[in-house]
């Protein structure tokens, strides 16, 4: 028998697993990748009794193996928050599946804990941007705001490490960070014992924000702004968090953050607007290999020929 544990690289894929595993040591293959590889139960060659641990991406994306997995007896376990589509019934699934804007796969392997690991539940709540579903989780660790401050940090920082067209991309691989971090019982831990990966993270972000702070929109208006950035190592990495920051610091205008992909198009990041946090899984769904949530969503690959009809539905989605 042969136990996985397939998990999205960001911080809410991380830090899901993490809990989980401080709970339940297990020797498990790790299989991730950068923030948009979701197909991820493709690489998985598993065979009857196996058992899969499968958080943080969809479960609609991936349910051809599935299927085909259920089909051999592979016992799985699936915890997400994304779009999934109808849920198998099979004796060998288990499934905790909630879609609601205000959860994330962290909270939800928090919830299925009791509790156990709150404080690395909180890190992958803000890297998932729900800052005030974590200010209100991170209630019951009676810790105050200047210890608040550096979790949501981490987080934000976990997070950015996931994004990239590939993990050469990447500061760290998401396999490789998830085994740093889950030596620690508690993220205060992590950063005290070591600052010098912590520093990397947070360094390399502000950079790469501060890049980004410079460019101005390729179309704006009231409802919605469109950024295209430049085909660099630090647009791919960005995408993602600047998306979140643009959508905190003007929670009534919808984002979409593109940057040149390897194939000649664009990779999209679309952020609903924080007052009216819905419709971005269905824009991004209206064209291929996009998906997501609710209040943020993407596509992998839009054609450059595309590029206008999806500022043109984008404009129409939040008009």
């Amino acid at each position: 028998m042969v136990n996985f544990d397939v998990f999205n690289g960001d911080a809410d894929g991380i830090c899901a697993l993490i809990q989980l595993r401080l709970a339940f040591p297990l020797d498990a293959q790790l299989v991730s990748g950068v923030k948009r590889d979701i197909d991820l139960l493709s690489r998985v060659t598993s065979t009857s009794g196996d058992q899969l641990t499968v958080l943080d991406i969809s479960l609609d994306k991936n349910r051809r193996p599935l299927l085909e997995m259920l089909k051999n007896n592979v016992r799985i376990f699936f915890v997400d928050h994304h779009f999934s589509g109808e849920i198998p019934a099979h004796p060998c699934l288990t499934s905790i599946i909630d879609t609601d804007t205000s959860i994330c796969t962290s909270l939800l392997i928090n919830r299925h804990l009791q509790g156990r690991y709150l404080a690395w539940a909180v890190v992958g709540a803000f890297g998932d941007n729900l800052l005030n579903t974590a200010r209100q989780a991170a209630k019951a660790l009676h810790i105050t705001e200047s210890q608040l401050t550096p979790l949501q940090q981490l987080g934000i920082c976990i997070n950015y490490n996931a994004y990239g067209a590939t993990v050469a991309d990447l500061q760290i691989a998401p396999a490789d960070l998830f085994r740093q971090l889950l030596v620690y019982q508690s993220p205060f831990d992590f950063m005290t014992d070591q600052p010098a990966i912590y520093q990397q993270l947070l360094t390399a972000y502000m950079d790469d924000m501060q890049r980004a702070n410079t460019m101005i929109p390729a179309f704006q208006n009231e409802n919605i702004a469109v950024f295209i950035l430049p085909d660099e190592k630090w647009s791919r990495r960005v995408s993602g968090v600047w998306g979140n920051d643009l959508a905190n610091l003007y929670p009534d205008r919808a984002h979409a953050v593109l940057s040149v992909n390897a194939n000649g198009g664009y990779q999209v990041s679309v952020r609903a607007p924080l007052n009216r946090k819905t419709g971005a899984d269905e824009l991004c769904a209206r064209f291929p290999s996009g998906g997501g949530r609710k209040a943020a969503a993407g596509i992998n690959h839009l054609a450059e020929q595309q590029l206008t009809a999806f500022i043109d539905a984008f404009r129409l989605q939040y008009g």
